[in-house]
């Protein structure tokens, strides 16, 4: 069963970066000439300005591309870092009540990244004197589209290097855009620019390690939680009359693999957290522990399991039933969890899992309508057992009362 998963690990760790290079940039953007314009690293944005000194204000025009008809763009900037928390930024995307282009702020603060509740809209602060969004060559929005975003901005005086930040993403949900992609490219997205002498200093890629981590660490869980864990629970269920005494050793092996494989994951989970500083991702580790110390449970109550002959084997039997459905069921959702946390809540990895586990459901259920039949056809067998039973016994009276 976990083959997919290992191919999938396989696909995204062969799977080529986004080159770093810099876009082709121009000074003059939608009918307007900027005195300065750099390329940015990533996504082929580029970004042109003029800086007026006698007043300290920027005009900026930040050009972009969206990768969906129902995506968004974003250009912003942060104060204290090149990095997306505690940026301000403002978003363009199509209206959902007008199909128009719609341009709004918001605040990214640390919350965002966990994506416990919908990105509301935030004013940009005081120093965002106008903005404005245009698309490029196109009526409407749609996967491919340029987009070009406007903004005059009034700065502190001799303060130049800015932490600009920029992203784009699939999907928004109302008027609230949704996480962005995590590839090692979108990951990349800031750069600190010294708006007079134009020096760029751009952030790297995500070392390939760390691709490598998050990759591991997803294809572990999803074939361990998400897939062979539920499957031993199916053995234990299903195949105990099929195979016999071995359905036991069976089922103790797939458990234990999966277990094994689900707390690699979960270690490798703890090693990308440490890594992260001010990233936190309070469910999904949440219910990671959760799993993780259920299936601990479940193992340390393997040593201490009573004999068939003795009382308290039927409470036993109970607490294994339920704290195995309970670490199954939490597992599964964290898997789901876990490809939401990683941008991939509607992308074909997801699609793939889902087929997986509706594969292991499926036969969960053809298995459990046979069982049902099985019991219902030995029920009725021995209901006329005892019916055939009854009468010879009524008939041997009959004939010893007529003697």
């Amino acid at each position: 069963m976990p083959s997919p998963f290992i191919f999938l690990l396989l696909v995204l760790l062969h799977s080529p970066a986004i080159p770093a290079s810099a876009s082709r940039c121009t000074a003059t953007v939608f009918g307007r000439t900027f005195a300065k314009c750099v390329g940015l690293p990533t996504q082929g944005a580029t970004l042109a300005w003029t800086y007026h000194a006698r007043n300290a204000t920027l005009d900026l025009a930040f050009s972009g591309s969206f990768i969906s008809p129902s995506g968004w763009v974003a250009w912003g900037l942060n104060p204290d870092s090149p990095s997306m928390t505690g940026a301000r930024v403002v978003a363009a995307f199509s209206d959902p009540s007008s199909g128009g282009l719609i341009l709004l702020p918001f605040f990214l603060d640390p919350s965002v990244k966990l994506q416990q509740s919908p990105l509301l809209s935030r004013p940009f602060g005081p120093h965002l004197l106008s903005s404005s969004a245009a698309l490029r060559h196109a009526a409407a929005v749609s996967a491919g589209a340029g987009v070009h975003i406007f903004a005059t901005l009034k700065l502190s005086p001799n303060h130049t290097r800015l932490h600009h930040v920029w992203n784009r993403g699939l999907y928004v949900q109302g008027y609230s855009p949704t996480i962005h992609p995590t590839s090692p490219a979108d990951l990349a997205s800031r750069a600190t620019i010294d708006i007079v002498s134009t020096a760029t200093e751009a952030a790297g890629p995500s070392p390939s390690s760390e691709v490598v981590l998050r990759c591991t660490h997803a294809a572990l869980n999803a074939a361990s939680w998400g897939i062979l864990l539920p499957a031993g629970v199916a053995v234990a269920r299903y195949l105990r009359r099929p195979l016999g005494p071995s359905w036991f050793y069976l089922h103790a092996a797939v458990q234990i693999a999966g277990y094994l494989m689900g707390a690699a994951g979960f270690a490798i989970g703890i090693v990308m957290g440490a890594r992260s500083e001010g990233v936190e991702y309070g469910l999904h580790r949440g219910l990671g522990v959760a799993a993780v110390v259920g299936g601990g449970l479940q193992s340390a109550a393997l040593l201490l399991r009573p004999k068939t002959t003795n009382k308290y084997r039927k409470y036993w039997k109970s607490y294994h039933h339920l704290v195995g459905y309970g670490s199954m069921v939490v597992g599964v959702v964290n898997v789901f969890q876990g490809f939401d946390v990683m941008g991939l809540g509607r992308s074909y990895w997801k699609l793939a899992y889902c087929l997986g586990l509706s594969t292991v459901v499926g036969v969960c259920v053809a298995l459990e309508v046979n069982s049902w039949v099985v019991f219902c056809r030995r029920a009725a067998s021995e209901d006329d057992d005892d019916d055939e039973g009854r009468r010879r016994l009524e008939t041997k009276r009959a004939g010893k009362e007529n003697t």
